[in-house]
């Protein structure tokens, strides 16, 4: 394929002497002439290790060559990738300028062609940034429409700079987010020979992964230094305990926790982060992301009762009380306060738990749910059918076979928020949920 990558700062430079190691004809566009002269001099105008040699292999092999202007290019060119800066703002913006340009000379391009185009996002934005921003320039400016005449694709990349030749050649994966198939197809063609799974997406859930990518590492290390600080202040050796911390692959660095749901309980989560930044305050040492953590799982309790006042409805089933499926231990169960919100608002609640049965509840559990839900004789059924009986709306907090089955069988007209499996929730057509949490609700089928 004839590739143009616009903007040789550090992303283009290297998938430019990348894809054409594999064979690609690669024209680099950008503004600065000292790069263009570097690059058709085989030199990289950036530093990283190993690109040098593939710049100067590209450049003998004729595969790359750099221009100041790349709008003639167009015409013969199958994929244009987006690769400029998009820096911050003051106010924390993303800065789109260069962006702006240079989809405004991408649609330049397309307009003197009927030759059919995909233009590839690579550059890092916020979600609605191509669909939004990037897409009517393109249209506006050559006169075409996306989906028929050229194609639009968002492909983040996932470079990490002083391994990024290994990382284009070995990636996790790779990610397209397609405008539509076709589109898509050719993106997908251009990676082929390269390993990892391809996960084709909607281009908004692309936009918001590589910054998701980034806010995780961030965390990561956020979470890493903090921990040494308090294990600075009580002279523990912080490397080694979070070296420890890091040997739990099946919990610790592994995929669980990290799936979308309902807020976190029991009686170990809530309290032992109460501890430990209690006693970070009282040794001195600040944790701010720590303690930030029990604020925004409130925030998910309030996220979730918001979508039921959306949907404006009275009657209302909730099933499962504990904070796991499995067990009858009330302590912190994030429901029971979601429960209680919607019953001070007037809402008709009914709710049920085979595993939870008020009446055989002894000691601290006991007095822990009688606390927390005083009514809880009142909205307490016997069983799911009773539960169910008559309810505008279900909300189900635990992952249960039977509570699934259930769910199936419910007419259409009635309405799901799965917390434990939000993929599986479920708002009849013409209902309007808060987009606090989901900007983008389907409407799924019940099957």
């Amino acid at each position: 394929m004839k590739i143009i990558v616009w903007g040789l700062g550090y992303v283009g430079t290297v998938i430019a002497g990348c894809f054409a190691q594999m064979g690609h004809e690669v024209v680099g566009v950008d503004k600065l002439e000292a790069k263009l002269t570097a690059l058709n001099e085989g030199k990289s105008p950036i530093k990283e290790p190993g690109l040098d040699e593939l710049i100067q292999a590209g450049v003998r092999q004729g595969k790359i060559r750099g221009v100041s202007n790349g709008i003639p290019e167009v015409a013969s060119a199958d994929i244009s990738l987006i690769c400029v800066g998009t820096p911050s703002a003051p106010d924390g913006s993303t800065g789109l300028q260069y962006v702006r340009g240079v989809a405004a000379e991408i649609g330049d391009g397309l307009r003197e062609t009927s030759r059919y185009h995909v233009v590839m996002m690579r550059s890092t934005i916020f979600p609605g940034t191509t669909r939004k921003v990037v897409l009517p320039i393109l249209e506006r400016h050559s006169q075409k429409t996306c989906g028929e005449d050229f194609g639009l694709v968002m492909n983040p990349e996932f470079l990490r700079e002083s391994t990024a030749i290994n990382d284009f050649f070995d990636p996790p994966y790779t990610v397209v987010g397609e405008f539509d198939p076709k589109s898509g197809d050719i993106a997908t063609q251009l990676y082929a020979g390269i390993p990892g799974e391809v996960y084709r997406t909607a281009i908004e859930t692309a936009e918001l992964l590589k910054q998701t990518n980034n806010a995780f590492h961030a965390l990561k290390v956020g979470f890493a230094n903090e921990i040494s600080r308090l294990s600075d202040r009580l002279g523990i050796n912080g490397d080694q305990l979070m070296q420890m911390v890091c040997a739990d692959t099946k919990l610790n660095i592994s995929s669980a926790y990290l799936r979308p749901g309902f807020a976190f309980g029991g009686s170990c989560l809530p309290k032992d982060l109460r501890s430990i930044t209690f006693h970070g305050q009282q040794l001195g040492e600040n944790l701010p992301i720590l303690q930030s953590i029990l604020p925004s799982n409130e925030r998910q309790v309030r996220a979730a009762a918001l979508k039921v006042y959306d949907l404006n409805v009275r009657k209302i089933a909730v099933l499962g009380l504990s904070f796991k499926p499995n067990t009858d231990d009330l302590r912190e169960s994030p429901v029971l306060k979601l429960i209680d919100d919607l019953w001070r608002d007037h809402r008709d609640i009914q709710v049920f738990d085979p595993d939870v049965q008020p009446e055989k509840l002894v000691g601290a559990n006991r007095e822990y749910l009688e606390r927390q839900l005083p009514q809880i004789e009142k909205i307490n059924r016997p069983s799911l059918e009773a539960a169910l009986a008559g309810v505008e709306a279900v909300i189900v907090s635990h992952n249960r076979p039977e509570f699934k089955a259930a769910m199936q069988a419910l007419p259409k007209q009635i309405a799901i928020i799965n917390l434990a499996s939000p993929q599986e929730s479920y708002y009849p057509m013409g209902s309007v949920v808060s987009c606090e949490t989901d900007q983008n609700v389907k409407q799924l089928q019940k099957t």
